[in-house]
């Protein structure tokens, strides 16, 4: 963390600066309340140590200075004068922290202790609401392809490194998937793990997304924002789409790439941050370059490593375990006793060429899932794309009722959105409708129960 000392005292500042430095932290010093406010003004802390008794200053009433200039600042007071009421007044106005002089090195390295335990949990409420919020399947990357056996063993390679990572491939080969994968296999794993979508805000919000917005920075912003490159502080910020991002703010990432520096929409002061960026696209960036809708100096930054996902049309023997996970997956959350593929539904999966590679997988055994009527899914749960008979548009205009063509188009939307949300969206209806309708049409294909003997005697 970077750290700012605050003391009169100047063996006091400069003991305490030696201990945190020794801890592996970055200290500045101040022996004043008016040289620490400038400090904050210019630079960006995480935690401060703070005297009471600053001359003739009171360090109580520096508290809620220091907070007005950096919100999250963790404020942890030091005063030869302890007193329970001393340290619950200092508390009320914001300190986190309370230690009496005189301290031992063990005291400070127990109360950092308790600021990252802090910050560890809130990143991980921020990457428990990223999971709840993506649509992934499986993240296992066993494979029996040599081409993907060397594609996998090169990314769990890199995991380890601090490399920014550049990882390429057609759309729903699972690059999201193997970026979090990525990230549980790096020393970054206990931090938060945070995606950006980069094609799904306006220029004027992706920045305020990425690197948060200060009051009044623009029309509607009425309080602060920290962004979501600082809430990946130690961990790994996955920007999803790279290509798509507007060329005005280019120069921004460049900066946080090349410096680990950057500035909230609206604010001068420049800030630390300590993360490993890695971004993917389905796009050619070379092009993109060349066409001056990307900078060339930025895609050499994002270049460190590029790791190119193969589509699954070229991992045809992985293509049975991938069905059997998805199909675990979707079983288990429908609560339906589905056990595996009968071998026609097999051979019509092994035969398909997967232009949507596993997404368009993923949906069609989720689909299948909830057509299926017996223990085994079949070739007729199956969209008539993988079975090869006419598309069910040919229903249209024939001897079927409104309610059977409702029906069919919302599965075959479902089939390929790459999530409820999204499904909802093309359709014009609200998700919890979606999720109803869905959950009547997987309720209508279970079989029916027969009733014993003794129940109808």
């Amino acid at each position: 963390m970077r750290i700012l000392v605050i003391d009169d005292e100047t063996h006091i500042r400069k003991t305490t600066t030696m201990t945190l430095d020794a801890l592996g932290h970055e200290c500045a010093q101040a022996a004043n309340g008016e040289d620490a406010l400038s400090l904050l003004q210019k630079e960006s802390f995480d935690a401060a140590f703070l005297d009471l008794r600053l001359g003739h200053e009171d360090g109580l009433d520096l508290i809620p200075k220091m907070l007005a200039l950096e919100p999250k600042l963790n404020v942890i007071v030091f005063t030869a004068y302890s007193s329970m009421e001393t340290a619950i007044e200092a508390m009320r106005r914001g300190a986190v922290d309370y230690i009496a002089k005189p301290f031992t090195p063990e005291q400070i390295r127990q109360s950092l202790g308790r600021i990252e335990n802090a910050r560890r949990l809130e990143n991980r409420v921020v990457e428990l609401e990223s999971r709840l919020s993506g649509t992934e399947g499986p993240t296992d990357f066993s494979t029996e392809e040599p081409l993907a056996q060397k594609t996998f063993e090169t990314a769990m390679k890199a995991a380890a490194s601090a490399a920014t990572l550049l990882l390429t491939g057609e759309s729903g080969t699972g690059k999201s998937v193997l970026a979090r994968v990525l990230h549980l296999n790096s020393p970054r794993r206990d931090n938060a793990f945070v995606t950006v979508a980069c094609p799904s805000l306006s220029k004027e919000l992706l920045e305020s997304e990425l690197f948060g917005h200060v009051r009044g920075a623009f029309t509607g912003a009425v309080g602060e924002t920290w962004g979501k490159v600082k809430a990946a502080e130690g961990g790994t910020l996955f920007l999803d789409e790279i290509g798509e991002l507007p060329i005005e703010i280019q120069p921004k990432l460049l900066r946080l790439l090349q410096e680990r520096e950057y500035e909230r929409v609206g604010d001068t002061k420049p800030r630390k941050v300590n993360v490993r960026v890695i971004a993917a696209t389905n796009r050619r960036v070379e092009d993109l370059v060349k066409e001056g809708k990307f900078r060339e100096d930025l895609y050499y930054r994002l270049n460190v490593i590029t790791i190119e996902m193969p589509p699954l049309r070229q991992r045809p023997l992985d293509l049975p375990s991938l069905a059997r996970q998805n199909l675990k997956m979707f079983a288990k959350q429908s609560a339906r006793t589905i056990k595996d593929f009968t071998p026609a539904a097999m051979d019509a999966l092994q035969r398909y060429p997967w232009p949507g590679n596993l997404r368009e997988l993923r949906n069609v055994i989720e689909r299948a899932v909830i057509l299926a009527a017996g223990e085994k899914i079949d070739v007729n749960d199956f969209p008539d794309s993988l079975r090869g008979s006419q598309p069910s548009g040919a229903i249209i205009g024939n001897r079927v009722s409104l309610e059977e063509l409702e029906r069919e188009h919302i599965l075959r939307v479902i089939e390929i959105a790459s999530s409820m949300d999204e499904a909802a969206q093309i359709l014009g209806i609200d998700p919890a409708t979606l999720y109803r309708k869905r959950k009547k049409y997987a309720d209508a294909t279970e079989p029916a129960t027969t009733p014993s003997p003794a129940a109808t005697s």
